[in-house]
Formats: C-alpha cells, structure tokens, sequence
C-alpha cells in the first residue's frame, strides 16, 4: 500500500514543484500568495449582465441537516452564513436542493416547495446582508440554488434504504446499489420529474436567487440520463434523445421562471466504479465484458473505462450554449462509485477505498480537462469554475491563481475546504497568512459522517463541530468501518 508524501511537509513552492515534477504532474505553483488586486482571483467578471467580483466560488454541498420537510435548519444557516462570509463572489448553488422527495438523497436534504421557500428566501436574505456588512457591498455577489433529483441515490423516506430512481438498467451500478429494472423510471415519469423542476425554479425566483443550477454531474439523474445509451424510447439512445431531459429542464424552467439565469453543474466525463481490493486500494470493477479496457456506459469516457474523450461532452456543451446555459460549474465522475477522479483525497469516506494514485495527480487530472474544454470555448462568453483543488492545501491559492492567470480556469471552486476554513478567500486576498490550522487535510468526516446517518461538517478541525455529540459517534463508526475491512 502506497503512502503518499503529505502537502503540509512541503515547506516552499520550490519543494512541491519539485515533488509534483517527480510525478509526472505539470501545474504552475506561484512562489507565493497575491493579495487583491495583484492576484487573478481578484479580477472581477461579468455573467449575463451581473457583475461577479472575484474569482473565489463556494461549490455547492450537501449538508444532511434540514428538517424533515426540507427546510433549513440553524445548521443550514450557520454554514450558509459560513459561505456569505468567506469572501467568495460566486456561490454556485449552495446547496444540492431536492426538486421532489422521491428524488431526496437522505431524509435531511434541502428541498424547496411553498412551505419552504420563505425560510429558504429569508436565509438567502440573512446572506446577502452579511457579505455587505462584511466587504462594503453585495453588488457584486451571484447566489444561485442547485436544483437536483438524486436518481440512483435517493433515500427519501429512510437514509439507511435506498429508493433508487434510475435511467436505465447499469450492469455494474445495479450490482452495487442493489437496483433492477423496477427502478428504471417510465417516460410519463421523467416528464413529472420535470415538471417537478420547473415547480422549484419558480420557487427559486421568487426566493430572490440569481440563478438555478441543473445538476448533470456526480451519477445523479440528469448526468446519468447522458450516457443511456441502452435506454429504449425518447430519453435514450441518441444523442438527442439522451439530452432530451436537459433541454426539456431548460424549456421548462424557461416557461416557469422567465428572467431566470441558468447555470449547470457538469461532470466533464465518467469512469469505472471502483471498489476496494487488496489491502484497500481501489482497484477497479470489473465483471463480465465489462472490464479495463472496454466499458460502454460512461459519458465522455474513451471506451478504457478509465480515460476521457471529450468528445460528446463538448457537443453537449455546445448545446446547452445553444440554450443560454453557458455558466459550467465543472468535475468529473461521481463521489459514489470513483470518488478518487471526483474528490481527490489523502484519506478514505470511512467505507471507501485507499486512493490508487497520489491525490495531486487526481487534482491535476481535473485542471487539465476543463483546460482543454475552455481552450475549445476560447472568446465564446461560456465561463468555467473548476473544482478537485481542496487535496493542493497550503498551495491551493497559488496554484489557483495561476490557473486563473493562464487562461485555464476562470473560477477556483472549492468545497469541502470552506468547512473548515471558510475565510481562506478573503483572507488570500486581503494578504492575510493563511490559517494553516483550518486547512483541509482531507481527512472525510464531513463525508464519512453523513454515510453514518449524521450531519456533515468539519469534525477535526471545527471548534464547533468538534463540540458536538456526533464527533464521538463519527469515531465510533469509523472505527467499527475499519474492524470490518481488518476481517
């Protein structure tokens, strides 16, 4: 089993080039941390007419701790406030928001509807106020809300039952979240699904959000409708027919929500689920014909089942241009079944896998593709955040604000890191030192926690989660993961 070097002993920008050269990877790492406005992060930019100040975007993350109806909590506010807080001009969803509750990922997921969205508007309100009191203005802020049905990963009604709701029939993921073609939705209910998106852009608009997010990433069920290639009927097989529920999302939102901008969370392409093999590492998940080497079920894969081809993922793009969707809110495969191309991390989720390759390169795997995506749109309007930054650590913003500066990003998007250090963006660009204590060392509590039926959050290094009663039991279960993988 491979032990990787950890970032925080690298003690210069010299010493981790140095490292990353070692290791085939090619990234551009400043010598030091800019401050505004000589930094690239601190450059403004200007989306269908709104003025976004910075380059620092807050993705959108799940927090497992609404109400049962989906409204917001006061854990929801507090990470929410977190987020208006950090400095960060471009909040891109905030949260994964449940469009019905058949498509609700746990029983604690925000969903927006009538008797929600006042609390969800007022909690948006409490933001906005916050980030002036704190930087002068919100002018220059873009809130938007991510909109989602959970497909394959739906747990509505219990988080320790699945209730999947898929596209079609998958021979590997079928195998591994015990679906079957019971779970395939019909036709007439992909138009309810719909339908049902439509419902909460409306909802959207009228909670003052500046935008919706249609989430086609991560093996959800708009990502996984791209790759029904096997899919009888209007919503598979072609490329038309496989896009047909994104446009019809569109089109939808379009007639619901009219004035509202739309943006996409987007998975440049997938993968091979991977499950852990011999002392952990994952490896892999091949059964059958499908195996290394040919793998047909994954949108913008290459056939290997572990490379890219771009190919269709572009004409998507191109498409959903086409359609005035041209804020991409990019990444790659699915935390689910490959988490290791998705979030690139030193630590396991407590019931995953050891990554099989050095997390940077998994980092560096994710810059360089939505560099080449945006070099295709070069001068077209269309603007990409890129994300897997959070495993750089103390060299996150260097590496970021070089990425900027190259032309090969226009937005660092960064996740699980605002949990622990929600002040890194304006303390990057305020020239502050960076609080090395709050750096994300990718440890997965905030994953592991939510797989063991508790709310996420920064359990090692937030005083606040730190204090809380399922700090103990996040042991516990990781412990009791770690005695079952031993046997």
């Amino acid at each position: 089993m491979a032990v990787y070097p950890k970032v925080a002993g690298f003690k210069s920008a010299e010493e981790f080039r140095a490292h990353l050269r070692e290791i085939g990877v090619q990234l551009t790492v400043d010598d030091a941390i800019l401050p505004a406005p000589d930094s690239p992060l601190a450059a403004p930019e200007v989306w269908r007419g709104h003025k976004i100040g910075n380059r620092w975007c807050i993705l959108p993350m799940e927090g497992w701790d609404c109400a049962a109806d989906g409204a917001p909590t006061e854990l929801t506010r507090r990470r929410w406030l977190n987020f208006a807080a950090s400095g960060a001009k471009l909040l891109f969803g905030c949260e994964a928001c449940a469009v019905m509750e058949s498509g609700r990922s746990n029983t604690r997921q925000l969903m927006i509807t009538p008797s929600t969205m006042p609390k969800i508007k007022a909690l948006r309100e409490e933001m906005v106020a916050l980030h002036k009191e704190k930087f002068g203005t919100a002018d220059d802020l873009l809130i938007g809300l991510q909109l989602t049905h959970s497909g394959r990963f739906s747990h509505p009604h219990d988080d320790a039952k699945l209730e999947s709701v898929t596209a079609y029939c998958h021979p590997l993921l079928d195998e591994r979240f015990h679906c079957s073609a019971a779970n395939v939705v019909s036709d007439a209910g992909v138009k309810e699904i719909i339908r049902a998106f439509g419902d909460a852009a409306a909802l959207a608009q009228e909670a003052g959000f500046d935008f919706v997010d249609v989430k086609m990433a991560h093996g959800y069920l708009g990502h996984e409708f791209l790759s029904a290639f096997t899919r009888p009927g209007e919503y598979g097989g072609s490329f038309e027919n496989r896009t047909r529920f994104f446009r019809d999302i569109v089109a939808e939102v379009r007639k619901r929500a009219p004035g509202l901008d739309i943006g996409m969370r987007f998975s440049l392409f997938d993968c091979l689920p991977f499950e852990p093999g011999a002392d952990r590492v994952g490896i892999p998940m091949e059964r059958g014909e499908n195996k290394v080497g040919h793998y047909t079920y994954a949108f913008g894969g290459d056939g290997t089942g572990l490379g890219a081809d771009l190919t269709e993922p572009i004409r998507f793009l191109e498409l959903a241009r086409s359609l005035g969707v041209d804020l991409i809110c990019t990444t790659v495969c699915s935390p689910y079944y490959n988490p290791h191309f998705q979030r690139p991390a030193y630590y396991p989720v407590s019931d995953g896998y050891l990554p099989p390759e050095e997390p940077l390169i998994g980092a560096d795997r994710q810059i360089r593709t939505v560099a080449k995506v945006k070099e295709h749109f070069k001068d077209s309007g269309m603007l990409f955040i890129g994300a897997g930054y959070t495993c750089l650590q103390e060299f996150l913003t260097q590496i970021g604000q070089a990425t900027v500066r190259e032309g090969k990003t226009d937005f660092v998007g960064i996740g699980r890191l605002v949990l622990s250090y929600p002040g890194i963006c304006a303390d990057t660009l305020a020239g502050r030192p960076l609080e090395k204590r709050k750096i994300c060392r990718t440890f997965g509590d905030c994953t592991t926690a939510p797989r063991g039926g508790m709310v996420s959050g920064c359990y090692p290094l937030d005083e606040f989660y730190r204090c809380r009663p399922e700090c103990d039991r996040v042991k516990c279960y990781k412990k009791s993961i770690e005695e079952r993988f031993k046997k």
